[in-house]
């Protein structure tokens, strides 16, 4: 596996990730059409995307950055054909080199449902144990998605002690 990155995506690569999302995150946030996918992502300024691409230069991962309200955001997903391997440690270790913060939201319960019906495994075990924080006083509660607010920065003493 490989990782590449860019600032700019051809359409082959946001078909590619279209589906990637579709089919990794939660039902309720996926995009039944690539235009609304792609109205998303050009909401969101300052974006740099990173690909981690088999041997056959497949998609199988992608994380980006982005500024969203002054602060440095970011979003992964990992196929579920690799999950459990590293390689989203492998993604997560790469936007840390570039970023001295990154924010996040990430479902913290067992109730969502993937598109194909198996259910969404939260990832909060994951990023913490990739040195996140979890902020239980910021949430994002709306008809879409229940998630909480996760912090990353390289600098931990800088946290102030209501981030747990």
């Amino acid at each position: 596996m490989t990782i590449n990155k860019s600032v700019i995506l051809t359409l082959k690569e946001k078909q590619t990730l279209f589906k990637l999302w579709n089919s990794e995150y939660p039902d309720k946030i996926i995009y039944s059409e690539l235009s609304e996918f792609e109205n998303y992502l050009n909401e969101l300024s300052d974006q740099e995307h990173y690909f981690l691409l088999n041997d056959k230069n497949e998609i199988l991962g992608w994380a980006f950055t982005f500024m969203r309200n002054e602060e440095n955001w970011f979003a992964i997903i990992v196929s579920s054909k690799i999950h459990r391997k590293g390689f989203g440690t492998i993604l997560l270790d790469e936007l840390k080199k570039n970023n001295a913060v990154l924010n996040g939201w990430a479902v913290d319960h067992q109730n969502e449902i993937k598109k194909n019906k198996e259910k969404y495994i939260s990832p909060i075990v994951f990023y913490v144990k990739n040195g996140f924080f979890v902020n239980q006083k910021i949430r994002i509660e709306n008809n879409k998605i229940s998630a909480v607010k996760i912090i990353w920065k390289k600098n931990r003493d800088k946290y102030n002690s209501d981030i747990i």
